[in-house]
Order: structure tokens, then C-alpha cells, then sequence
């Protein structure tokens, strides 16, 4: 089939990969326009940018698929599916009608659970156990159209945004395949998302990075794990910020000390009170230095 590939990150790097080396060919990319990055705020490709360049894929990078100049390109490629991987714009019904069956999204979660912007990250959050990535048929919702197929993935307790995006960018590709060739043959049948058990995952806001001591030292395990890569948990010490970058729970139970209470390092874990428990930091960073482990930090602090 004649397929536009719409998607931006690294995550989206994956799916598109495997069409490019499968029996489909790929007649044009859609991808954010290049944005500043960096202390020199240089324009910067997308990951899929880089991706597509480097195989001489034709590529368009509207700023919104609202108008007819900005659907041009697509209207152009005439594809028979638009295959969307974390675009990252919003597809009009006029850009979704374009498609001769329609538009395909692979979503980062189990679907009704998480849609929306962030659905990696408020998993782990809520310590889900696991997730997945769920092929789906847009419509003009958020992530509400019928499921074609779904796949899962544990969740461990040592997992972090990017090594759950990267299990669920590998699960997608060959699922997106399967669901392709089951559209062609007609043997797929699509089926209407649940009602029960919706949720949304809203965009990560970098206030949200913010640790409070407060809370359990399960829950702040899991903030710091969800906002790895990004924005990275952060604290403060002597009124200086420090991200970390690591942990685990040590203790789950409450001991005598305040929340926020440096208690020692004991191997090798800087060891902090929380409002429950006790969390063991193994990587953080101080501000403008590089990251060091907690025995590093510690020496430093005498």
C-alpha cells in the first residue's frame, strides 16, 4: 500500500523503519517544522526528519494541517493510509478524509486507559503494572477512535520513561505491519473503544518535576522514573537545585525523622525520609555540574 508516515521523535523512529523495509512503500513523510535547541537555540530536524532525509523520503513540515496549503503535500502523496506516530498536530477531519482507508495511530498505551499526551509517564506515575501500544483508526477525538489491535508490556519497578517508550517503539512496529496487512486482506475488524475505564493523560508540566517529601517514598520513586528523560524530579539542598536521576525505595514504612531529612549514605544510596518510607538517591546532579553518583555528592557536601 502507498503510505504518508506522520510522527516527529525518536519514538517514532521504529514504525517508520519497518515500513520503509517492508512491502509498502512509503510515499512521503509528515514532521514538525525545526524548532530551536540548545544553548545556541539553533534550528534542529526532528528525529524522523534526520530519518527520512538520510533514506531520500520526500518530507513536509506544515505548521498546521488546518488550511489547504498546509494539507497540500498530503493531498499530493495520495496516500492509502496515513500512518500517525506521536505528530504531535492535530489531524482535521479534512486531512483524516484524505486517506483511502483512513488514518492509523500508534498510541503508547492500552487504550481507553491514557489517552492523551503523556501516557508512558502517567502510567508509571500510577504505578501501573503494565501498558502497551495500541493500533488504532482516528477519528475526530483524542485518542477515542476503534481499535484495530493492542499489545502489552510489563512495567517493572526499575523502569523509566525511556525504557518503557523504547520496549513500546520496538512492540509497535511489528504490530503496525500486522494490523496493515489484516486491513488489506480485510480480516481486521475494527472495535469501538470501552467507555469504562477511560482516563487522560495530560502533558507534563515541568512544575509537576518538583519533588515533595511529603509524600510516600513509593510515589516519589515512581516521579522520579516518569520524568526521566524529562523534565527530571528535582529537589533542593542549601538552596541550590538538584535534579536526581536515580533511586529506589528503601524502606517503605515511616520512621521518626522529618520528610526531606538527609540520613546518611549506606551503599552507595544517599539515603532521604519521606512522608512514608525511606528513598535510597543513587544518581543526581547539582546545578551547571555534571551528574555524580551519591557518594560523590556526599564527599562534596563535606
Amino acid at each position: 500500500m502507498k503510505i504518508v508516515f506522520a510522527g516527529t521523535p525518536e519514538f517514532a523512529v521504529p514504525p517508520l523503519a519497518a515500513l520503509v523495509q517492508s512491502r509498502h512503500e512509503v510515499v512521503g513523510v509528515l514532521t514538525q517544522p525545526d524548532r530551536p535547541a540548545g544553548r545556541g537555540r539553533q534550528l534542529m530536524a526532528s528525529a524522523v526528519k534526520e530519518f527520512a532525509t538520510a533514506r531520500g523520503l520526500p518530507i513536509a513540515q506544515p505548521a498546521t494541517l488546518r488550511t489547504a496549503e498546509g494539507r497540500g503535500a498530503l493531498a499530493a502523496w495520495q496516500p492509502e493510509v496515513m500512518v500517525v506516530v506521536a505528530y504531535g498536530l492535530i489531524l482535521p477531519p479534512e486531512a483524516l478524509a484524505i486517506p483511502r482507508y483512513g488514518c492509523l495511530n500508534i498510541h503508547a498505551s492500552l487504550l481507553p486507559r491514557w489517552r492523551g499526551a503523556a501516557p508512558v509517564q502517567r502510567a508509571i506515575l500510577e504505578g501501573d503494572r503494565d501498558t502497551g501500544v495500541t493500533i488504532m483508526q482516528m477519528d475526530a477525538g483524542l485518542d477515542t477512535g476503534p481499535i484495530l489491535l493492542q499489545r502489552s508490556v510489563d512495567i517493572s519497578a526499575t523502569d523509566d520513561t525511556t525504557t518503557v517508550l523504547a520496549a513500546l517503539a520496538a512492540l509497535g512496529a511489528p504490530a503496525l505491519l500486522e494490523a496493515l496487512d489484516g486491513i488489506e486482506k480485510g480480516t481486521i475488524v475494527p472495535i469501538p473503544q470501552p467507555a469504562e475505564g477511560a482516563t487522560y493523560a495530560k502533558k507534563i508540566d515541568k512544575d509537576e518535576a518538583r519533588i515533595d517529601w511529603q509524600q510516600s517514598a513509593i510515589a516519589i520513586d515512581r516521579r522520579i522514573r516518569a520524568f526521566r528523560p524529562w523534565p527530571i524530579a528535582e529537589t533542593t539542598h542549601a538552596g541550590e537545585q538538584v535534579r536526581i536521576h536515580r533511586a529506589r525505595v528503601v524502606a517503605s514504612t515511616a520512621g521518626t525523622a522529618a520528610p526531606g531529612t538527609l540520613l546518611g549514605v549506606d551503599q552507595d544510596l544517599l539515603l532521604v525520609a519521606c512522608g512514608d518510607g525511606v528513598l535510597g538517591v543513587a544518581e543526581l546532579q547539582r546545578a551547571g555540574r555534571r551528574s555524580m553518583t551519591a557518594r560523590e555528592f556526599s564527599n562534596g557536601l563535606r
